[in-house]
């Protein structure tokens, strides 16, 4: 009852090892859930100010993985990734990532996640050989 809650409460999940990313990441590609990842940091203004808008696309896209990384707190993942700026948005699929955004833009980042998703459901275009 308490582990429903707390999903209530938060749908993000915050990151707190190398260990805890590599166990989310293989439970997300053996699903076959996609990933959306927001690197902050607890001193960046932007990364803060983006953090209802995350919780509102992880309200809305419940069939995604919302994972939130501190760069300080978690710096083999943020190396790994190559992130160089906060806030940066990561989408993976499959453990690859395949799109990343720089920057406070609620608007690019919705518009990125909404062509991912619309791209990974729409059935393979067949071809007449």
């Amino acid at each position: 009852m308490e582990g429903q809650y707390q999903l209530k409460k938060s749908k993000v999940v915050k990151i707190e090892s190398w260990k805890s990313w590599e166990d989310y990441i293989t439970y997300a590609t053996n699903q076959g859930f996609p990933v959306m990842v927001h690197f902050s940091a607890y001193w960046c203004m932007p990364s803060i100010a983006m953090n209802p808008f995350f919780e509102e696309l992880a309200s809305t896209y419940q069939d995604v993985l919302f994972l939130k990384v501190d760069v300080d707190e978690v710096q083999e993942v943020a190396s790994k990734l190559e992130i160089k700026a906060m806030p940066t948005f990561v989408l993976m699929s499959g453990g690859a990532q395949v799109n990343k955004s720089v920057g406070a833009n609620p608007d690019e980042l919705r518009k990125r996640i909404e062509y991912f998703i619309q791209k990974t459901r729409s059935p393979p275009i067949q071809s007449e050989a």
